[in-house]
């Protein structure tokens, strides 16, 4: 975001404002938005929480005695207390759908490469590859929508990385049944007892709905970290 800093909450990196707009906000503007805010995150990043010396502590919009969850925690507290229509976080591991879960909105996390990546140079090689900048808004159709706009020719022709390819309205308003693969454990980390249940909930509806839904298992040399 031109002429301001990135200082992903390390005080090194303060004063260092940047020079132009990220690819991302330069499509956003040309279809219109108006970007007026940039919010906090947790220090480095790669955390669950929402907090760094620089800016303090984010708490969550409907019950200030909790967090907001992370990284893109500043991001889920404006979306969800009705601050913005949209923000923009990023994700590796769960730092858009974290926040996202955490102020009751909605948050996606594109296949990494779809859009425009920011690179920050403390963020190893290997997670690069998982990085992801996505959409965060108070609904699903409002994810599609940016989704849309950003996928556009624009965005092709100032980042000859990303593939080509707009976002496909008749495949997002097909009632086509899907298959959904799922991993209940990536070989890492162990999941909750409650998390088990909750993704165990959401199979059982989507299975109601129609959709064929398999469980993968994860080679461990493929870990997910946040």
């Amino acid at each position: 975001y031109k002429n301001y800093d990135t200082s992903c909450g390390v005080i090194s990196n303060l004063d260092q404002s940047a020079q132009e707009d990220s690819v991302l906000v330069k499509v956003l503007k040309e279809q219109g938005a108006i970007p007026f805010v940039k919010t906090n995150l947790p220090q480095g990043l790669l955390n669950y929480d929402c907090s760094n010396p620089i800016y303090g502590q984010t708490v969550n919009p409907h019950n200030l005695q909790k967090t907001s969850g992370g990284s893109s925690g500043g991001e889920g507290a404006l979306v969800g207390g009705g601050g913005s229509l949209l923000g923009i976080g990023s994700d590796i591991g769960g730092s858009i759908r974290i926040p996202a879960a955490f102020c009751g909105i909605c948050g996606f996390k594109p296949t990494s490469g779809r859009l425009r990546s920011v690179l920050l140079g403390f963020i190893s090689q290997y997670r690069r590859r998982r990085l992801s900048c996505g959409p965060m808004a108070r609904d699903v159709d409002s994810l599609a929508l940016c989704m849309q706009a950003l996928l556009c020719s624009h965005m092709f022709a100032l980042d000859p990385t990303v593939p080509p390819m707009p976002f496909n309205t008749q495949v997002y308003q097909s009632c086509r049944p899907l298959r959904i693969g799922y991993l209940e454990n990536d070989g890492y980390t162990q999941p909750s007892p409650s998390f088990v249940r909750g993704l165990r909930e959401v199979r059982a509806l989507l299975e109601q709905a129609g959709h064929t839904v398999r469980p993968r298992h994860s080679n461990t040399d493929e870990r997910l970290t946040a």
